[in-house]
């Protein structure tokens, strides 16, 4: 154990969602690995994956293993603010530097100073702002909105997002010196789909905690069905989305069991069914495309991609971007599919 770890266990658990470091999947004890070690190298860290997967709290447990744990761990959602109001919230300002600038503020770089100061969504920030995080990067100091004093802070930056910053700085929409200084080490957390052996691990636990929640004495268990739709489900959302299945399905378990696990709240019970067409094969019957011997080769490949096709819509809720992660497909060759049975999937290009 690594003296921050040691540090970590003297000082008692840190206090963050349950889910923190709850896995045993290959992917998860990997990340995790590169996590602690970079923890105790005191530079910038950003932190990339797909929404729902826990960067705040990957972010946080680098802070409680790093030699600043005892320090402020300072959260901003870059992509929660206007931009006009992300520069007074980082540096803070003084008393009228704008209109209902009634007092000096403090900004979130002042807050974490001795700390760690995690930006979520960095990629929001504007580029004016981005020239103060690199000046802070460098020098360690910079002047509050309205004031000409520089102000010395000592912070560790970790910064995330699920947008392409390589793209965004070739574009001349980030700042490829920031961007530079950032990146010390990259940490990409890895999507649910990739964590197959954590899936029941994760939802048995998030159903022990809504069980507790609701005041009950036991906790409902899963049915075969309802585990092999966990299993198998492609989780456009992850962990995030995974609890709020799971607490759905707890709480409306019925003798214990939970047999039946609603995806989609928003799909309605009073939906027409669509009628049957050989032309547009619903998504369970995927595998039945492969099973029929009375048609052609072209036209049971031509259902199969658009059972595979419909069944990615519907399992990323219709987002065309998480659909094609979840076939293993850039987004241009999805869109190309999508274009192809555009008629048959009856959506909009």
């Amino acid at each position: 154990m690594s003296a921050v770890d040691n540090r970590q266990s003297e000082r008692g658990p840190v206090e963050s969602s349950p889910a923190e470091a709850l896995g045993q999947s290959e992917a998860f004890l990997q990340f995790q690995e590169r996590l602690s070690r970079v923890a105790g190298v005191d530079r910038p860290v950003l932190i990339l994956g797909e929404r729902g997967t826990g960067k705040e709290m990957a972010a946080s447990r680098l802070h409680y293993l790093s030699a600043r744990w005892d320090q402020p761990f300072v959260a901003l959602n870059c992509a929660a603010l206007s931009p006009s109001l992300i520069e007074s919230e980082l540096f803070g300002h003084e008393a009228g530097a704008f209109t209902g600038a009634t007092g000096r503020r403090i900004g979130r770089f002042e807050a974490a100073d001795g700390g760690t100061l995690f930006l979520d969504e960095i990629g929001n920030i504007p580029m004016e702002a981005q020239e103060k995080i690199l000046r802070v990067v460098e020098y360690g100091s910079f002047e509050r909105v309205g004031a000409s004093t520089p102000v010395q802070v000592d912070v560790r930056i970790v910064a995330a997002t699920n947008a392409n910053l390589p793209v965004l700085a070739a574009e001349g929409r980030f700042k490829s010196d920031l961007l530079d200084r950032l990146s010390f080490e990259v940490l990409y957390l890895p999507p649910l789909r990739k964590r197959r052996d954590d899936v029941m691990l994760l939802a048995n636990h998030f159903a022990a905690r809504m069980a507790f929640e609701l005041g009950w004495d036991s906790v409902p268990e899963f049915s075969d069905g309802a585990i092999e739709a966990l299993e198998s489900f492609g989780w456009p959302g992850n962990v995030r989305e995974l609890k709020n299945v799971v607490e759905r399905a707890v709480y409306r378990a019925d003798g214990g069991v939970i047999s039946g696990i609603i995806f989609d709240p928003f799909r309605s019970p009073y939906q027409l069914s669509a009628p049957e067409d050989s032309s547009n094969v619903p998504a369970s019957s995927v595998g039945d495309a492969v099973q029929t011997r009375d048609r052609s080769f072209k036209d049971a490949v031509k259902e199969y991609e658009l059972a595979l096709v419909s069944e990615a819509l519907e399992s990323a809720r219709y987002n065309q971007r998480e659909a094609a992660v979840l076939l293993g497909l850039s987004y241009h060759q999805f869109r190309g599919l999508y274009r192809k049975y555009q008629d048959a999937l009856g959506g909009a290009p």
